[in-house]
């Protein structure tokens, strides 16, 4: 990236050390059992890709899709990977924010500490969400020698071992069972991007057209950002008018309008992607998961209440909540055109961007029937 001053946007490196610093220990395990776990986790992601290949039937026979790598890795590994992954994306706004700096007002101060500031706030976030997520199919990081990825320079799966380890102790469930449903979750995270050629591209021209809308004036976006910490927390507005901001989250009230139609078209599709994966883990675990009902079962129900009140605040201010909207109306929209169309009706959804649905359709199943179905056979 270009620096301005010499000193950029966000420092990357003291993000990194930030998290790592920060992020809670993992469970308590021997070296022996760890080497079992990663060793178990590998077995049950080569297996899960059969088991998703056949269910989902989006890879024809014969044909081998690109292969993407597995990386079972600790809290630190998975921070490292996605800040490779923030900062590619975020490479092109991040550029215009520094040239609009330079001739700013304020634009010293910037330079001088809002990288460093920036690097923090970022590895504190990261470091929360690093005890918390199980797996990840990353699809925009460049591949590296520490952590490589596909051919093109892109797509790896990894699977955070400490943290799958610490949740089915938490859940008390069969650990080999839980593994093997974690594996095939993400599993189809990874059949989804590998069976779909245009669709990474497609996912990352909506991020780009959504950062292209941001303002680019650091001091404006600041300020913005200033607003939207006191609207979460009540403050600086009259009792009256505080109910309307309530429930937003911190990405909600920093967007422009013409963000909030890319996000929107974004919202569909990662609705699209999480329920098929919660949809698919349905369907193959009770073949292969002896114990997926209580599973199901224990996992929805941490799910839905957080491990207490801060992480609750935190999952409301990240956007979090909306995330596990996301995995039921998916689910509801993938199961109710199976139910109507069958597997290979339902498959069409990917066959262009055309063909994806939207936010409307994920809710009314029925209507993205009719668009595509019947305009396909009239």
């Amino acid at each position: 990236m270009t620096s301005i001053g010499g000193a950029e946007m966000v420092d990357w490196n003291l993000a990194v050390a930030t998290a790592t610093r920060l992020v809670r220990p993992g469970p308590e395990i021997s070296r022996e059992e760890a080497r079992a776990v990663v060793a178990e986790l590998r077995r049950h992601a080569k297996a899960s890709e059969e088991h998703v290949r056949a269910f989902t039937r989006m890879i024809p026979e014969g044909t081998e899709p690109e292969d993407t790598p597995v990386l079972v890795v600790d809290r630190a590994g998975w921070i490292k990977a996605n800040v490779a992954g923030f900062r590619e994306l975020l490479r092109p706004l991040l550029t215009k924010m520094e040239s609009r700096r330079s001739g700013g007002p304020g634009g010293a101060v910037l330079g001088a500490v809002g990288g460093k500031v920036t690097g923090v706030e970022l590895g504190m976030l990261l470091s929360f969400l690093a005890s918390r997520i199980l797996g990840q199919y990353e699809t925009f990081a460049p591949a590296t020698r520490e952590l490589p990825g596909s051919a093109d320079g892109g797509g790896r799966l990894l699977l955070v071992a400490p943290n799958i380890v610490h949740v089915e102790r938490e859940l008390d469930v069969d650990p080999h069972d839980f593994r093997l449903w974690v594996a095939l979750h993400e599993e189809t995270h990874r059949t989804q991007f590998t069976g779909v050629p245009w669709l990474r591209d497609h996912l990352q021209g909506e991020i780009q057209t959504f950062l292209d809308e941001t303002d680019v004036d650091p001091m404006t976006f600041l300020e913005r950002l200033r607003e939207a910490a006191q609207s979460l927390s009540g403050a600086g507005r009259p009792e009256g008018e505080r109910g309307e901001e309530r429930g937003r989250s911190l990405v909600d009230v920093v967007q422009t309008p013409a963000q909030r139609e890319v996000l929107g078209r974004l919202t569909a599709v990662m609705s699209l992607l999480e329920g098929h994966a919660d949809f698919v883990m349905d369907g193959v675990g009770p073949e292969v998961v002896g114990s997926v009902a209580e599973i199901r079962e224990k996992f929805q129900r941490r799910r839905a209440q957080g491990a207490g009140r801060l992480d609750q605040a935190l999952r409301k201010l990240l956007g979090l909540d909306a995330k596990l909207r996301q995995y039921k109306d998916g689910e509801k929209f993938v199961r109710s055109v199976v139910e109507e169309v069958g597997m290979d009706g339902f498959n069409r959804v990917w066959t262009s961007p055309n063909t994806l649905p939207t936010k409307a359709e994920i809710a009314k199943p029925a209507e993205w029937v009719a668009r595509v179905h019947r305009t396909a056979e009239s």
